[in-house]
């Protein structure tokens, strides 16, 4: 086997094969850390990375193997870190210059996880500045480009994560996802990210125990080694105080369900959402194919009056808060539209977020009734294509002007503002080789269901075999 074709095994095939004792978890490690050695330099996903470390780890890992010691189920498989997630004893930089030298003496609760279910951590993957913004850039690595077309973005904030799994560097990778960082990488470079239901991941240190905008969540090459990672990092901890009892252990069961009558909405633009065509036809496409798979297709969408204004409101009020202390000692180490989002968070008044917070919970009831109908909704993940590297964020769309930053991830935050499970699985790709990929939204809390049909539907399409330009 090749180091190219070993480093492109799903996730589950891996950890099989080290299991069993045909693969080495050092094997498996030496091929990665060549393979990110001839592939990073040209995408610059993994941008702290910890080779002597991660080959001590896995020389463990192998020696715990031989004493017949129990196993976690990601024994030996590599994995990195998103740069926002705090790792002890290793740099993490929040893709910012005022920590570009930082190291915690913490690990993450999902690093913790991760490790003790036998992953190895290899290093870090890139992000936006504090992973504000759907592109990935910052002044301390720079852009990282995708693998499909490396003169575009790759998206964000997990787009290191995303990248790096399109290219076979690392088979899972953590990520978070507060208005479309798990969804819109993985949408951009062909891969799969599951926003998960709030708590169904916990997340520990936070300063905001009950924050349900932001989440954090699995990325893999395929659905199945998404729920695979997710049943290592997902379940209970009384440190969360909206962590889902229910185990992680759920997801580690087969997927596969018979969707025959199931009921489902589809909507090429959330209702009135301005999507670029090229789109619309590659998700319109696969139309067929859910419809294959036994699913029966209503062109419907629930009223998402007053998701943008709450999502702003809270995502504002959650900046405020974060960035309060920096903005007066390293105001002019801070880009510009994260010092907007912070001083429209202070600009909020309490009355302003008791009304935001009664028409969220108006809203949250508008979807759970509409859903009492239609079992999931089929929606664009992204209004646009890769665009540009150099471009920070999309100012319009079909000719159409939008008003901030954020705006043209509308439809990744819609579905954050009601905290509905959502996946982006690989859909297709452009005439010109971008991928597309479609966003899958279930009912409140149900991570399995998105996950049956996500699975159902790439089983169907094999979209995800496709692999990037940037490693041939």
């Amino acid at each position: 086997m090749s180091v190219t074709d070993l480093c492109f095994m799903t996730a589950t095939e891996m950890a099989g094969l080290i299991r069993s004792g045909e693969l080495s978890a050092r094997e498996v490690m030496e091929s990665h850390l060549a393979h990110i050695d001839r592939v990073n330099p040209r995408v610059n996903a993994i941008v702290t990375l910890l080779p002597d470390r991660a080959m001590a780890s896995a020389r463990e890992a192998d020696e715990f193997q031989v004493r017949g010691e129990p196993l976690g189920h990601l024994h030996g498989l590599p994995v990195a870190h998103k740069d926002l997630i705090a790792t002890k004893g290793i740099r993490t930089t929040f893709g910012s210059p005022i920590y570009s030298d930082f190291i915690p003496n913490h690990d993450a609760l999902i690093v913790q996880r991760l490790r003790a279910a036998g992953a190895i951590t290899i290093g870090k993957t890139n992000t936006p500045e504090f992973g504000a913004g759907s592109q990935t850039f910052n002044k301390v690595f720079g852009e990282t480009v995708n693998p499909y077309d490396t003169t575009k973005t790759c998206g964000g904030s997990s787009g290191g994560a995303a990248v790096a799994l399109a290219c076979g560097m690392i088979p899972i990778a953590d990520g978070s996802d507060t208005g479309g960082s798990l969804r819109n990488p993985a949408n951009f470079c062909n891969v799969v990210g599951l926003r998960t239901s709030p708590g169904r991941v916990p997340v520990y240190p936070s300063e905001m125990g009950w924050f349900p905008i932001s989440v954090q969540g699995p990325m893999a090459r395929t659905v199945e080694d998404t729920a695979l990672m997710l049943s290592a990092i997902a379940g209970p901890d009384s440190r969360s105080p909206i962590s889902i009892t229910q185990p992680g252990s759920m997801f580690r069961h087969p997927l596969d369900r018979d969707f025959k009558g199931v009921r489902i909405a589809w909507s090429q633009d959330f209702g009135d959402l301005p999507v670029d065509p090229a789109v619309t036809t590659a998700i319109d496409s696969q139309r067929s194919t859910f419809e294959a798979i036994g699913c029966e297709i209503a062109d419907a969408v629930p009223d998402f009056s007053d998701a943008d204004a709450t999502f702003k409101a809270w995502r504002a009020w959650k900046f405020e808060h974060h960035f309060r202390p920096l903005l007066k000692t390293h105001r002019d180490q801070i880009k510009d539209t994260i010092i907007w989002n912070a001083e429209s968070g202070a600009a909020l008044t309490g009355p302003e977020l008791s009304t935001i917070e009664s028409k969220r919970t108006r809203l949250y009831h508008r979807v759970r009734e509409f859903m009492e109908t239609y079992e999931f909704l089929i929606l664009p993940v992204s209004q646009v294509l890769p665009f540009d590297v150099t471009v920070p964020y999309i100012s319009e769309i079909n000719g159409q002007q939008l008003d901030t930053y954020i705006d043209w991830m509308k439809s990744c935050y819609y579905i954050s503002a009601i905290g509905l499970p959502a996946i982006s699985v690989p859909c297709g790709f452009t005439d010109e080789g971008l991928p597309v990929g479609v966003q899958i939204v279930g009912r409140h809390q149900d991570d399995l269901g998105v996950l049956q049909i996500a699975y159902a539907f790439q089983q169907a399409t094999e979209t995800w075999k496709r692999r990037p330009v940037a490693v041939i």
